[in-house]
């Protein structure tokens, strides 16, 4: 079955089971969790190396991996738009949220919020940035890669094209988010260690994970 077909038959599975809706889920919810998890920067010795959404960030590339190697550039592009309106929506629904009025008593955990979800929408919009950029490259070069090699040696699609990827996307999303907050050289240790910390996860969490999904999909649906 080709990817179209299995693009087709996506809710058509046992017990209504959509693999595709799963995929898009993820992503969606990775980059979701990793926009309000970086507004907390993690420092260790005190120099200044990643913000916490590093840590989910990377499924959300392995997850763009699969969709691209199964259901093609076309479809990822899709669901990659798909996430970029739903992180507006964060930013429009928490934005909202910090604007509605809350009783004295909860006074304290309406300031925590404000102070958290008022930095989100730099955190969003750097994000979408470097989303973009980065999303559309990683997809772009899975796909090219994989036809120059004739669909042979995914991990190299996999590693290959989330190093373009990261790099788009570090250095838009690092200097769009925390540049004029942060010291300039806590900027160059924020992309230099994200950069490096998302390629390791890449290599040795995200491209194992990557092989296991695809080849249960390949192996259930019959894709190619």
């Amino acid at each position: 079955m080709s990817a179209p077909d299995l693009e087709n038959r996506a809710g058509q599975g046992p017990g209504g089971f959509s693999p595709l809706v799963v995929i898009a889920g993820l992503m969606i919810a990775s980059y979701l969790t990793a926009n309000v998890m970086a507004v907390k920067i993690v420092s260790v010795a005190g120099l200044s190396l990643f913000d916490a959404g590093t840590i989910t960030f990377p499924i959300a590339y392995m997850v763009g991996d699969v969709l691209t190697e199964i259901w093609g550039f076309r479809t990822a592009r899709q669901v990659i738009w798909l996430t970029f309106a739903c992180n507006l929506m964060l930013v429009g629904a928490t934005a909202l949220g910090a604007l509605l009025p809350s009783p004295a008593y909860a006074r304290e955990m309406a300031d925590a919020y404000a102070r958290v979800f008022g930095y989100v929408p730099r955190i969003v919009l750097a994000s979408l940035l470097g989303f973009l950029g980065g999303e559309l490259s990683n997809a772009f070069f899975m796909d090219r890669i994989k036809r120059l090699t004739g669909g042979r040696r995914l991990w190299l699609r996999t590693i290959g094209s989330s190093a373009v990827g990261y790099l788009f996307d570090t250095v838009l999303f690092v200097f769009a988010a925390f540049y004029g907050t942060v010291p300039a050289a806590d900027l160059l240790s924020l992309t230099a260690a994200q950069y490096v910390l998302k390629l390791a996860v890449e290599a040795l969490g995200g491209t194992p994970l990557a092989y296991a999904s695809i080849r249960f999909l390949q192996k259930r649906y019959g894709a190619r």
